[in-house]
């Protein structure tokens, strides 16, 4: 009995030691190099927005924090490696809409599980689009696209970056909601289809602000309104679609960071805080807007997990409704 005893009370000082131990650890957060994945490629959207927020995080901890780039599969492949790291806060993914609240209605094979195999930690920021149009066709407002593309039913065609990005869904959800028919015309990029709707071969397309507002500024096309539920302050002359007669209509790509399954709570709460911290900074928010991303508001994990989640819901039902699926 006695030896029992000993031994049922060596079991129990070797789990204090090690449960004081990952307390600790935890508690000094981070020290040493924090691996940040970003699942897509160097000098790409997100890359960029993730080396100017980690920048910063870096300053404010004193701690280094490596972008690590780890792209392909429309970033399900640098999503997956996150998922199977250890939650002890020293591999974080820094992603986007694209992997949790798309991909998973697009791939049904993916290496991993969006909600299971993750743990929200901060909502850092959204970009907004912006709904172009070529100025050959007779329009200056959504209310008027809308009025002509249901008066020329099947003749108007948006053009893509491709199928299941986010330009796709924004262009299928809206035809959706206005009720209007529009052919869709995909291409590999939203570059490569500029020149086609300036040119009038192609009549829509729903781009990103830094892309799209230069060749408005220079009168080769034509903006209509924004995709954000406020209008954005890179282009506070633009309505949005709400207000442009689409009461409910809301997209953007919205960037944020996850630990792996797991992690404990304490530790959530620090790197929260961290990146929190970082998006109060003028310096990021000025370097964010040169990348057409606006810093979202202040937030909390559990509101992260519930707007990825409402994200998520919208897409599957517009992907599903649209049959959208990648070639």
């Amino acid at each position: 009995m006695r030896l029992s005893s000993l031994r049922r009370g060596l079991l129990g000082l070797a789990w204090f030691a090690a449960w004081s131990v990952g307390a600790h650890a935890q508690a000094q957060w981070p020290d040493r190099p924090v691996r940040v994945i970003v699942p897509f490629p160097a000098s790409g959207a997100t890359d960029l927005v993730a080396r100017v927020v980690a920048q910063r995080v870096a300053q404010d901890l004193g701690q280094q924090m490596v972008v690590d780039n780890r792209p392909g599969a429309g970033g399900t492949i640098g999503s997956a490696e996150a998922a199977k790291a250890q939650p002890d806060g020293y591999t974080l993914l820094l992603t986007t809409s694209s992997t949790h609240a798309i991909s998973p209605h697009l791939m049904p094979r993916l290496a991993y599980d969006a909600r299971k195999d993750f743990t929200p930690v901060a909502h850092l920021a959204d970009a907004p689009s912006v709904l172009l149009v070529t100025n050959s066709l007779p329009v200056k407002t959504v209310g008027e696209l809308i009025t002509y593309a249901k008066a020329n039913p099947g003749k108007l065609n948006y053009a893509t970056s491709g199928n299941g990005t986010i330009v796709h869904l924004n262009a299928a959800a809206f035809s959706a909601q206005a009720g209007v028919e529009m052919t869709h015309v995909p291409y590999k990029g939203t570059a490569l289809a500029i020149p086609d709707l300036v040119a009038g071969q192609t009549h829509v397309l729903f781009d990103s602000l830094p892309t799209g507002m230069p060749h408005v500024k220079n009168g080769r096309l034509r903006a209509l309104a924004v995709t954000s539920e406020k209008r954005s302050a890179l282009a506070p002359e633009l309505p949005t679609m709400a207000e442009s007669g689409l009461p409910g209509y809301s997209s953007v790509t919205w960037f944020g960071v996850y630990l792996p399954a797991g992690a404990k709570p304490e530790l959530v709460d620090r790197v929260h805080k961290a990146f929190a911290k970082a998006m109060q900074s003028a310096e990021v928010a000025e370097g964010l807007a040169k990348l057409g991303v606006e810093p979202a508001a202040p937030s909390t994990p559990a509101k992260f997990a519930a707007m990825v989640q409402a994200d998520s819901a919208r897409w599957a039902t517009v992907i599903r409704q649209h049959k959208i699926a990648l070639e």
